[in-house]
């Protein structure tokens, strides 16, 4: 049995909850979430609190039980608080600006790069050198950062790229130049 699908899952005020035929749905404030449930897996609501519960002895339902009682946290969180990333760009000249549904980047190459805002996710440029990522479902918020990092990765020497905001770049040296083999 998993340490961590033991744990209940607490379910603030405004939140249902509901377990029906395999299906997972949490609604809240910020909307709702859909989640599958394969295997061995029952889910109780009990008061203000959800207990994730094994209902076999097979390998794979006690690796899945921490699974589904992490993925309903997140579900929970998603739809009372909801998810941001924030990413940063560093670059001589490069900047970042929202058109529509879209985040338009000059990162250096020799044309702008249209990164067009995913169903489910919240765009945003605050400044020049910084994008939001926002939304309800943490997987797909985490995915979408992802994907704009992906774009441009940081680079050690100079710390040119997109970075998330709390990402630490190792820099390294470079060359020392001048002192040459004889």
């Amino acid at each position: 049995m998993s340490r961590i699908g033991k744990l209940p899952v607490a379910i603030p005020a405004g939140v249902t909850v509901t377990f029906e035929n395999g299906l997972l749905t949490v609604k809240g404030a910020k909307g709702t979430l859909t989640q599958k449930v394969v295997g061995e897996i029952d889910i109780k609501v009990e008061g203000a609190e959800a207990h994730v519960l094994t209902t076999g002895n097979a390998a794979d339902t006690n690796a899945k039980h921490g699974l589904y009682r992490a993925l309903l946290h997140n579900m929970v969180v998603g739809v009372t608080d909801g998810y941001k990333k924030t990413l940063k760009v560093n670059g001589v000249g490069w900047k970042v600006a929202k058109q529509g549904n879209k985040v338009v980047l000059n990162i250096g190459f020799s044309h702008p790069v249209d990164f067009v805002e995913p169903a489910g996710v919240k765009l945003e440029c605050p400044s020049v050198t910084e994008i939001v990522v926002s939304g309800i479902d943490k997987t797909l918020v985490g995915q979408t950062a992802a994907n704009i990092r992906k774009l441009r990765t940081p680079e050690p020497y100079h710390g040119y790229g997109i970075a998330y905001s709390d990402e630490v770049i190792e820099r390294k040296e470079g060359k020392t130049g001048g002192k040459g083999k004889k």
